[in-house]
Parts: C-alpha cells; structure tokens; sequence
C-alpha cells in the first residue's frame, strides 16, 4: 500500500474534531476551553485527562499520555498510524483514494464496516437524487412552493440537503441502474419490499430531510407528506432501523449544533425537524430534535457529553407543557449532575417554525435568549395545571408539589428566593414554608437511593472539578526553554530570532531534542499547527508529552521580543557555564593525577569562582 500524503493527512485530520472522536469513548465534560474526563489509559478516580478542542490534542496529567486524533486511535484500538488515518476518515466523511485503502489489516475491509461504508454512500447518492428533483425539476415545483410558504429560504434548502421524493418511484430504478446490490438496497431502509420480493421506493410524494449522524453523514430520511388529502397516511414518515441509523441515539442537526454549542454553551432541544431548521435560518444554530419518537436515555447522555446546558423549547400548549415535564425527568434520571437544564417555553399553540414566520429572526433570537427559566419555575407553573388553588385542599396539596421542586435545590440563597415567592403571592409564613422544606428534605435523605438517584451521584462524584496535579517547581532555566519554544513553534519571526543566534542550544535535553524535530517540521511545512506537529512525534512519546507541557504553558499572545532575549540571556549564560565547571573539574583531575600542584590549585580557585556563580543562579531561580 502506499505511503499516505501528508497533504491528504492534513485533510483527514481537519475534518473531525478531537474531542467528537474522543467523546465516543470517554466521556468528556467542558471545563473552560477544554474537555475533561476519566484517563482510558490509566485507573483514576478524579478526571485528569484533557483535550484541547482549540489546538486539537489531548494530554493525560496522571499518566502523560499525548497526542492528536490519530494517536487517540492508535493507542485505544491498539491499531497502527494508516488504520487511524483510515477510521478518522471514515468519521469525518473523507473519501480515501483505494491506492491507500488496500491494506489487509486496515478496518475498512471488515465486512461490516464496509456494508456501513456503502449504505452511508447510497443515503449520500439518494439524497443528491432527491434535492436534485427538488431544486431542478417540474416535478419539485410543488414542494418548492411548499417550502417557500413555510419560509424556507434557498441557502437553508441547501444548507440541510432537502429533496423531494416525487409520486413517480425514482430511487429504485436509479439504483438498479447504478447496479447496487439487492441486498444491499433491502438493509437501506430507502425501499419496501413486495410479496415477491421486488422491491420500491419508501418514501413518495414527500419532502426529504436527511438525517446526519454526529460526524456529518446522512444514515436516514424523514419524509413529510406534501398532499394533505391523504389523510391515512403519517404526516411524517422516517427511515426505519438499519446498521447505520438508530433512533435512539440520533438527534436532528447534532452535527453543525454541537459546533455552535461550542461557543454559545448550550443546546435547545425542539420538538420537530422544521422548528430546528428555522431556528438555525433565524441564526440560532445550536438546536437539536428527537426522531418523532419520544426523547430517550441514550440522546440524553450524547447531549451530557456534548454541552453544559440544555433548553428545553417547546410549545406552551398541554402537551407541550407535559413533553417538557417528561423531558425534565429523563434527563434528571440519566445526566451526571453537571448538566444545567433550562426551560424556553413559547406561546401556546405556537412552535418555534410559526414564532419565526410571524415575529422573524430577531425576536425569535431574543425571546429564547430573555424566556430562559429554571425547572424551578416552569414547575411552579406547571403544577399549576387541573387545580384550584382558591381551594384549600387543592392549594395545599400544590404547595407540597412545589416544595419538594425546591427541596432538590443546592443553594440555599435560591430556596430562600423560591420561597419568599410562594409567601408573597399565597399570603403564607414563610417559616412556616421553611419548616416544612426541612421536613421533606429530612424524608428525602431518609429515603432508599433509587438506581438513577445512585448513577447521579456516583458520575457526580466520578466527575467532580478535576483536581489540577500538584505543581512541579521547574528552574528558571527550564522555564526559559519552555517560554522560548513555544513561542518559536507558534510565531515565525521569534524562530528566525533564535536560528540567527550563533550556536545556540538548550540546555535540556528534551527541548532540544524537540528543537531538532521542530527544525526538520518546517523544512517541510510553512506553518505550525500542534495536531500536525504530533504526526512528526508519533513515535516519539516522551517529546509528544514534553510538546503538550509547552503547548498549555499560559504566555501573553502578543510576542515582546525582550521576553525573548530574556530567554536567550538565562540559556546562554547557563549552558556555558554548566560546561566550563565540567570542564575544569576534568582539568583539575587530570593535574591532581600529574602531582602539578600550582596548576591543581589554580584550577581549584577558578572551580570555586564558577561554582559561586552557579549557586548565585540557583539563589535567584528560587526567588
């Protein structure tokens, strides 16, 4: 097979993100920029493996385990670089050219992984079919008129792939023609199947939107019926299971919204497809949705490791209001503590699709943005429901309702606010309130821990804070190298600076030894990147873990070249010193080895000079 381009490489590499991949098996939980979680490589009980999402690298601090993606892989799966590369590109929906997909060993000529391959290619193929006919044909008209009145705009029809599955069964004589396996097109979920066995198109006279998995690729349709006539038939119509689409653990528009989620630390989870693909076009882009089933276990703890936050924004109406308290549960039950959940709850009988047709883009961004409430809230509303509270009984029974909402709350300063709130609005005694908080919190704890209430608190302890390593003190001088090199590594003038110093070296091994990979680095690329730069230390641990020190050391972004020559100053002023006292002890031997007294005594008060201004260096490193 041959050798993989490092241009191609690249490619692979920039088409996921790290902390995607490495999300898969571990599960991660932001902590600032980065990502956190419990070390695969090691038994820990406090998170103290980190990945940097920015620079694309991930570094254990208990074991000093390093590397990009690629490394990941390799050490998780104990698989080699090329099959990395392959599995990283499969992921991120890069095409390899054969001439570096024929390895035998390689995971994608397993069986099932290259029936996945060909079914994610054949969703691929029928959804440039279906927008093809959509936005090219007369047979598209209608649904363009459809979309068109529903506000869909043409960059948001092509932005999430929509199609039209035209009356006239198109995709199976396509397919036929492409000369696709049989079997391969029943394991689709795209056809039905005849008592005969012949098989026909699924989805007809519908709208098609694609349904991606995590990394970008199509695995399902849902079809939204055009012609409301038919009123047998669903309104929406999805794929079903297949080896690649699992409702379960699929959630609309996951794949461009964790992206988004990334900066604005939330996701809003909608109730359909159309709500989220309007939400995006009124530029809120983070917006995910179930599968037109109910939310489950497993999409909550895809959103746990992808964000921590989550708006439920649903419509005001009943059910609305009852999909929401459902939804507050599930997630309650099976989150690990550190999920914050909000509630948006719009106007009744209004979806986020008609909210944004009626009030457009602004106000929508800003109702979400100024709607956002605690589950606290929503339940002192929600409970609300079916009761007259002018009714004692009644009243009492919604108090003890709420109380045990508040009775779960962590802060105290806001029971305290939650409770003034039911004092003023009901005319109650608020110690009254307080006295029977406390008793309900008291029955709480006496109570037998339920499997979800254990799960919480075991991941909320398993995923407390990370406790940050103890701090090794490192010289001046080694301080100075570290400072030094990455600000090489990532400005090319300070490189230049350094290369034009004559016989310049660092003084430990390590950086220098990274010095010569670095220098080899850009003999071949222009620029630095440290995902890239990993690949040139895949074989190379100890530098990979040494790179990753340097690389989360905090500097001040602009370059000072008198920081620089500060750096310079205190290498070339200790490294040469360092020799000279080497030096002279091997003179001092050699001359107390020829009986020469005056020069063994002269050689000693020039030892005791250097040793003295050594020891002046070590005095001011400890300052």
């Amino acid at each position: 097979m041959a050798r993989i381009p490092r241009e191609i490489i690249d490619q692979v590499r920039n088409s996921v993100d790290i902390s995607d991949v490495i999300g898969q098996y571990v599960q991660l939980k932001r902590a600032g920029k980065n990502f956190t979680g419990l070390c695969p490589f090691h038994k820990e009980q406090t998170p103290s493996f980190s990945v940097n999402a920015e620079k694309q690298f991930y570094h254990c601090f208990g074991c000093g385990r390093s590397g990009n993606v690629f490394q990941f892989l390799m050490d998780y799966k104990h698989i080699g670089f090329v099959e990395a590369v392959q599995e990283v590109a499969k992921l991120g929906g890069t095409k390899l050219p054969t001439t570096y997909t024929t390895s035998e060993a390689a995971p994608a000529n397993n069986p099932v992984n290259r029936e996945q391959d060909q079914l994610l290619d054949l969703h691929e193929k029928a959804a440039q079919l279906y927008h093809h006919i959509l936005i090219n044909t007369p047979a598209g008209e209608p649904a363009r008129r459809y979309l068109q009145k529903r506000g869909m705009s043409r960059e948001l029809i092509e932005q999430f792939s929509i199609g039209f599955a035209p009356v006239q069964r198109i995709l199976t004589p396509y397919c036929n023609q492409q000369g696709l396996d049989y079997q391969l097109m029943r394991k689709s979920g795209l056809f039905t199947e005849d008592r005969d066995g012949k098989l026909q198109d699924r989805f007809i006279e519908r709208v098609m939107f694609p349904i991606r998995n995590g990394q970008g690729r199509i695995i399902a349709f849902s079809g939204r019926l055009l012609s409301t006539e038919r009123t047998d038939l669903p309104k929406y119509l999805n794929s079903p299971e297949t080896p690649v689409f699992n409702k379960r653990r699929t959630l609309f528009n996951l794949d461009l919204a964790k992206k988004a989620a990334r900066s604005d630390g939330r996701l809003y989870l909608f109730e359909g497809f159309m709500d989220v693909i309007s939400a995006f076009g009124a530029g809120v882009e983070n917006g995910i949705a179930s599968m037109g089933t109910s939310f489950t276990e497993e999409q909550v703890q895809i959103i746990n490791r992808t964000t921590k936050q989550l708006d439920i924004c649903y419509d005001g109406d009943s059910a609305g209001q009852n999909a929401i308290d459902r939804a507050i549960g599930l997630v309650n039950a099976h989150q690990n503590g550190q999920l914050a959940l909000r509630v948006v709850q719009l106007p009744a009988g209004v979806d986020p699709d008609e909210y944004v047709q009626q009030n457009g883009a602004d106000k929508f961004r800003a109702y979400v943005h100024d709607r956002e409430e605690t589950t606290t809230d929503f339940y002192l509303r929600f409970l609300r429901n079916g009761r007259n509270l002018d009714n004692q009984q009644e009243l009492m029974t919604y108090l003890d309702a709420v109380l045990k909402e508040v009775a779960v709350l962590d802060a105290p300063l806001e029971q305290d606010m939650y409770l003034s709130k039911l004092a003023d609005e009901f005319k109650l005694d608020k110690a009254a309130l307080q006295g029977q908080l406390r008793q309900l919190q008291s029955e709480r704890r006496a109570q037998p821990t339920s499997p979800a209430q254990a799960y919480q608190e075991q991941a909320a302890a398993a995923y407390a804070p990370p406790v940050q390593p103890a701090e090794v003190k490192i010289s001046r001088t080694e301080l100075a190298e570290q400072i030094l090199l990455r600000y090489m590594l990532h400005d090319p003038n300070v490189w230049s600076h350094v290369r034009a110093q004559d016989d310049f070296h660092f003084v430990h091994e390590k950086y220098e030894s990274l010095y010569m990979v670095a220098s080899s680095y850009f003999s071949e690329y222009g620029d630095y990147t440290t995902a890239r730069f990993l690949d040139y230390l895949v074989d190379y641990s100890d530098l990979r873990a040494t790179l990753s020190q340097v690389e989360q050391l905090t500097v001040n972004p602009d370059v000072d070249m008198q920081v620089i020559d500060d750096c310079l100053h205190i290498l070339t002023e200790q490294s040469p010193l360092q020799d000279q006292i080497k030096k002279v002890r091997a003179q001092l031997k050699e001359a107390s080895t020829l009986n020469n007294t005056e020069l063994a005594t002269q050689l000693t008060i020039d030892l005791i000079k250097l040793l003295k201004k050594q020891q002046q260096y070590k005095a001011e490193e400890t300052k």
